[in-house]
C-alpha cells in the first residue's frame, strides 16, 4: 500500500512539475503512467472498434503528443491527468470517426431501441459524435458527474478505483455514476 502511494505523490508531483513547464518531468512521468495509458486506450479501442480504427499503440502514441502539448494546462492531480488523457483519446477517436464517416458520404441515421434497464451505449460506435457532444453538454451541468462517467465508462476505471482517485465514497461514486448514465441514456435516446 505505501508503495501505491508514493507513486500516486510521484505521478502528481511530476504532473505539477511538468505543468510549470520542466519537460524533464514528463519524461519521467511517462514510464509511472503507461501501463495506465494502456489501459486506457484498450478500453476506448475496445468500446468503439470499427474498421479502420487506430489501434492502442497508436491511440497512445497521438494522446501523447496532445498531452506532452499540454504546457499551460495546471494539472491538480494524476485523476485530472487520466481525465484529460481519456478525453484527448475520445476526441481522437471522435475524429477519426469523422474523417471515416465522410469517406463514406454521409450515411443513414437510426433510432436506437434503448430502455434505461438494459441499454448499453458502449454497442453503438454510429452514436459517437452524439455521445461526445452529451459528454460536453454534462460537463457544464455537473463537472463531478462528468469526470466519473470519464473514468468509468471512457477510462475503463472501477467504481472503488475512481473512489480513491476523487477520495469520494464508492457510494456517491456509484449513485453520480447511475445518475448520470441514465442521463446520457434519456438524452440518446430523445435524439
Amino acid at each position: 500500500m505505501q508503495k501505491v502511494e508514493t507513486e500516486k505523490g510521484r505521478i502528481t508531483e511530476f504532473l505539477i512539475r511538468f505543468g510549470q513547464g520542466d519537460r524533464d518531468s514528463y519524461n519521467r512521468l511517462f514510464p509511472l503512467i503507461y501501463d495506465q495509458m494502456l489501459r486506457l486506450a484498450q478500453n476506448q479501442v475496445g468500446q468503439w472498434q470499427s474498421p479502420g480504427q487506430l489501434r492502442r499503440t497508436e491511440l497512445i502514441h497521438e494522446a501523447y503528443l496532445k498531452l506532452i502539448d499540454q504546457t499551460q494546462t495546471e494539472w491538480k492531480d494524476r485523476a485530472h491527468f487520466y481525465t484529460v488523457a481519456a478525453k484527448a483519446m475520445r476526441h481522437i477517436l471522435v475524429d477519426h470517426h469523422r474523417k471515416e464517416k465522410a469517406q463514406k458520404r454521409g450515411g443513414s441515421k437510426e433510432v436506437l431501441p434503448f430502455d434505461d434497464e438494459h441499454a448499453e451505449v458502449e454497442r453503438y460506435t454510429e452514436h459517437l459524435e452524439a455521445l461526445q457532444e452529451l459528454m460536453e453538454q454534462l460537463a457544464d451541468i455537473n463537472e463531478r458527474m462528468y469526470t466519473i462517467i470519464d473514468l468509468r465508462f471512457f477510462a475503463g476505471f472501477t467504481i472503488e478505483e475512481i473512489a480513491g482517485i476523487l477520495n469520494l465514497s464508492t457510494s456517491t461514486v456509484d449513485r453520480d455514476w447511475k445518475t448520470a448514465r441514465a442521463w446520457l441514456y434519456r438524452e440518446l435516446v430523445g435524439n
